[in-house]
């Protein structure tokens, strides 16, 4: 007889096993009202990090409701560009959908810990809790699970104004979906009465597909609303995918009445589980064969597949002739799915033949694309790392990379247009049109320090900017910034960055942290350095060559006569730039002035991290707006005694 702890065994290890092999993710099901819960067996903290790449264009859904029911409105919710939202939805930058409209949204997907997401943020307001921000105002594309563990907030304790971020569902295809011809994953937005069948019909997926990639079966259908379901496709959704009528649900069937087992049939169940667990385990040995023999085939498919933008750029120089070049840009186009290739010819003719009247600055040019305004840049050197970062990241306060282009060994990038031009103009060569009060300042850097946090945290793997400064920073047309230029950026390596050298010295004078310049050490410190030099450049209007010539030695030496005991208010006063005296409220000037100090700590290890910035300067800006000025200071951001 066998040993029923035998089959037992057997049962868990194809139970635990075959997700492996067909589930892309768990199906969350209806425990998003769990907010106490963190077992993550059914998703609810996040889809786990198990694709072929860390980082990947993916999809999501929405539906437009009355407070988000534009273009601006919604891409500003989940932080995304907004005319990727609109080129994507087939739509202008200005529509306003109706209500309940589908809407597609694009967003790149990365790792972040052992969970993938995209980060969007949001303001808390009178009444919410983390159950209400999660399936009311952002339908399901995040749980209250996941908020309370990435702001480590108690839900008791959310205060309006307060500023969290909120984690979205999304995710990259595994290694099988991979070989099954998959490309991207869309997390899908359930709502009543719907059925994976006609979800998947809907985007041209194979049902069982889907259901295999959220762990679901033809036995165990069940979808809930407030949930993503993830489906599985070959190619981007478009826009007729999303109006067009959804197909009806299947008919509704009853499951077959269960045959009670014949007389003395207890004395034999043992058999008929003892022939579907051979069975189950005869499917899986198949299904892994197949999948092994995949892999020995194949090899160097799985190769390009990760293959690496900077990999491919270096057979490409100055000589490359054209045949060349195009051949390179069409496997630019292959591989780098969310960039354009464009024509040299169509960059000409956005830029008047690249016409003095069209030149920003040094070999930026402003174009005009499909009635839209981009800045053009000529690059003649090594561009891989930029492109190869700019077209991993999705964030708003980074700088978007849309498209390239190469013509007789230069390069030429096209960005997104920033109509305010670089925050030093306004800085440097302020006039009675370039006056920015206290509000602006505050947001702008506010701005910067979300994007570096984006960097450092959830970029992989993290990445320094190496190069911050009040020239690359752009502001567009509301006054929100964009951190630019990432030719210098680098990923940061070994703990926290610490241990990544170099010899190479680059970056902008006044801006390089003492480390860097001494000895040449790579840390997302270097980028919390430059953001307080750049943060002192916003509060006083001065240059920073000006504003070291006032410390004399040490930068931080120019703060000591504002942080002491005496005369401390007036010397801020002094310090402060003269458009904003009076029009400042003084007691938050100070905790600025105290963050500053701390960034410019001369040990990297004294200094914050970018998150911590980022959420000091949320709640500064909170107080700010509201006009509760009263801010508690860490000791570590004190003056020197």
């Amino acid at each position: 007889m066998i040993n029923p702890q035998f089959i037992s065994a057997i049962s868990f290890f194809l139970i635990s096993y075959s997700p492996l092999i067909l589930a892309q993710q768990p199906y969350i099901r209806q425990a998003t009202a769990l907010c106490d819960s963190r077992d993550n067996s059914t998703s609810v903290l996040g889809y786990t990090c198990n694709g072929v790449r860390r980082s990947c264009q993916a999809y999501l859904t929405f539906r437009a409701q009355p407070s988000f029911n534009s273009v601006s409105t919604i891409s500003t919710l989940l932080s995304v560009n907004s005319s990727q939202l609109a080129d994507l939805n087939s739509v202008p930058e200005n529509a306003i959908f109706e209500t309940n409209r589908m809407v597609l949204i694009p967003v790149t997907c990365s790792c972040s810990d052992q969970y993938y997401q995209v980060n969007a943020s949001y303001v808390i307001r009178r009444g919410d809790t983390y159950l209400d921000i999660a399936n009311n105002t952002f339908e399901g594309l995040s749980t209250c699970q996941a908020l309370q563990v990435q702001n480590d907030i108690p839900a008791r304790d959310l205060l309006p104004g307060e500023r969290i971020t909120v984690p979205l569902r999304c995710a990259c295809p595994t290694q099988n979906q991979s070989n099954n011809g998959v490309n991207y994953l869309l997390s899908y937005l359930v709502i009543w009465t719907e059925f994976v069948s006609s979800i998947a019909s809907r985007f041209g997926a194979n049902t069982d597909e889907t259901l295999a990639a959220n762990g679901l079966s033809e036995t165990d259908p069940n979808i809930y609303p407030f949930t993503t379901l993830l489906i599985p496709l070959q190619d981007p959704p478009t826009s007729t995918q999303i109006t067009a009528p959804q197909p009806p649900p299947p008919p509704s069937s009853t499951p077959p009445p269960s045959v009670p087992p014949p007389s003395g049939g207890s004395s034999k169940t043992w058999i008929y589980v003892v022939v579907g667990v051979v069975g189950g385990l005869f499917l899986a040995s198949v299904v892994g064969a197949v999948v092994f023999c995949k892999k020995k085939k194949k090899p160097e498919t799985v190769a390009s597949s990760s293959q690496t933008f900077e990999s491919v750029t270096k057979p490409i120089g100055k000589d490359a002739d054209d045949e060349d070049s195009q051949d390179f840009l069409e496997s630019i186009s292959s591989m780098a799915l969310s960039l354009k290739v464009y024509t040299f010819e169509e960059l000409k003719s956005a830029t008047e033949n690249f016409s003095p009247n069209c030149l920003i600055k040094g070999s930026v040019y402003r174009g005009t694309i499909n009635g839209d305004y981009a800045a053009i840049k000529k690059i003649n050197g090594d561009v891989s790392k930029e492109i190869n970062l700019l077209n991993k990241i999705n964030h708003f306060n980074l700088i978007r990379l849309s498209g390239v282009s190469f013509k007789e060994g230069n390069w030429y990038l096209v960005y997104e247009y920033a109509s305010n031009g670089p925050l030093s103009d306004w800085i440097y060569h302020k006039s009675e049109e370039k006056l920015m009060d206290w509000n602006k300042r505050l947001q702008i850097a506010l701005d910067v320090s979300a994007g570096l946090n984006y960097l450092h945290r959830y970029t992989t793997p993290p990445h320094v900017h190496k190069d911050l400064n009040s020239s690359n920073v752009l502001l567009d047309r509301d006054f929100r910034a964009k951190i630019a230029n990432f030719g210098l950026a680098r990923s940061a390596e070994g703990e926290e960055g610490q241990f990544a050298l170099t010899r190479h010295i680059v970056g902008t004078k006044g801006y390089m942290a003492p480390e860097y310049l001494e000895n040449g050490i790579i840390s997302p410190k270097l980028d919390v350095y430059a953001f307080g030099v750049l943060l002192l450049e916003i509060l006083t209007g001065k240059e920073v060559s000006m504003l070291y010539e006032e410390a004399h030695t040490q930068l931080p030496d120019i703060l000591a006569p504002v942080l002491s005991e005496n005369d401390g208010q007036e010397n801020m006063r002094k310090l402060m730039d003269p458009s904003l005296q009076g029009k400042y409220p003084q007691d938050l000037a100070l905790v600025l002035f105290r963050l500053i100090y701390s960034c410019l700590k001369k040990d990297p290890s004294d200094r914050p991290n970018m998150d911590d910035v980022f959420q000091s300067l949320s709640r500064i800006s909170t107080s700010s707006l509201s006009g509760e000025w009263a801010i508690s200071i860490s000791e570590n951001q004190t003056a020197p005694r």
